[in-house]
């Protein structure tokens, strides 16, 4: 018997808010192999009718069992939901199929690199740390660094639009995360911090001004704080509304966010986002690099990134890792976007989509 060749491309969440651009990108390049899977095939189907067929539909449930040899014709999994554990991850691993992660849960990521000597062993590559942030904010980390021979702190402040239209997926993970503790790497040590306190300023740019962003558990802190030199590492977080961003930091501060795990209190605050469209759908990310050059000097890189609509960006990123993926494949084992590319590539990707500024300072020693 003759084996068939792997081809096609499975969007798991494809018809979700982030998964159905996906599955629009994707076809255009790989026509009649790109698939939006989801536990809904009413659901898979009208999306696919929308694009008159050119998507097929895949109902997939990832938390059963996955029916035998699913996964014999499959090339490339694009995750789009959040997982509770790595059952559906291991398969693909087991099955030799390629795997691209959006998931910005740091603990759920660090799980899958953990499986970095099955997936090497079955001839699976997978990426992690893909979309905005986690994604790009890991690659602007990654060109500050190259920036400065010799990185000490890396800074990340990141600005969300509230004027943009956010998957539900993306804005429980935000509510849930207000009253988080989380681990970040401190002058080469592993610190326990709070969400949303320890507020800095940050310069977004000309037009947006100084925002004050506080700490938040995004993953790519703990990501580069293992693949990256620098010795610290953080990442803050804001909302185009400073006012929104103020409320939420004195409902931190007071205690208020402890509510948000009383269910029903929890629902109320999701759908409350969901409807709130005061700002603009502009985001905004700013990296800062602090370290020294070869002669011992003290170097500054400042990074400022704009854009528009970050689930576009989101999509956008994951497709151009998946076609690099598809296209180049590289050996077997589990990667974050900042191992396997860099800004020029998602740039070139992208195109005008992104507004990139990069300072470099050098300073006397005091």
């Amino acid at each position: 018997m003759i084996m068939q060749e792997k081809e096609d491309i499975v969007v798991v969440g494809g018809y979700g808010h982030v998964g159905r651009t996906i599955c629009e990108i994707l076809e255009k390049k790989y026509p009649g192999k790109v698939f939006a899977a989801g536990r809904s095939l009413e659901k898979a189907e009208r999306f696919s009718q929308s694009t008159h067929g050119r998507i097929k539909p895949l109902q997939l449930d990832i938390n059963k069992p996955i029916p035998p040899h699913l996964l014999d014709q499959v090339k490339l999994i694009i995750m789009c939901l959040d997982q509770t554990n790595t059952d559906f991850v291991k398969a693909c691993f087991r099955s030799g199929t390629y795997y691209v992660d959006v998931s910005a849960s740091g603990p759920f990521l660090s799980q899958i690199e953990a499986l970095y000597e099955e997936a090497a062993r079955h001839g699976s590559s997978a990426v992690l740390s893909v979309g905005l942030a986690p994604g790009i904010t890991n690659l602007m980390a990654l060109e500050a660094e190259r920036l400065i021979e010799q990185t000490e702190e890396i800074e990340i402040a990141i600005m969300l639009g509230l004027g943009d239209s956010h998957g539900k997926a993306a804005i429980e993970w935000t509510v849930n995360s207000l009253g988080e503790k989380f681990e970040v790497k401190q002058k080469n040590c592993q610190v326990e911090v709070e969400s949303f306190t320890d507020s800095k300023p940050y310069h977004f740019g000309e037009d947006l001004g100084n925002r004050y962003a506080y700490r938040f558990p995004f993953s790519d802190q703990q990501t580069l704080a293992r693949t990256l030199k620098a010795s610290s590492i953080s990442t803050r977080f804001c909302l185009d509304s400073v006012f929104v961003t103020k409320v939420l930091a004195i409902a931190k501060k007071t205690g208020a966010v402890r509510l948000l795990k009383t269910s029903w209190v929890n629902r109320w605050m999701v759908r409350a986002m969901e409807r709130l469209h005061i700002g603009s759908d502009q985001f905004a990310i700013k990296v800062e690099a602090r370290g020294r050059n070869r002669e011992g000097k003290p170097m500054h890189a400042d990074l400022i990134l704009q854009g528009k609509n970050q689930s576009i960006i989101t999509a956008k990123v994951t497709a151009a890792v998946s076609k690099l993926l598809y296209d180049y494949p590289f050996p077997g084992g589990v990667y974050h976007i900042e191992q396997i590319t860099d800004l020029a590539y998602i740039q070139k990707e992208l195109g005008s989509t992104l507004s990139l500024k990069i300072q470099v300072k050098e300073h006397n020693a005091d």
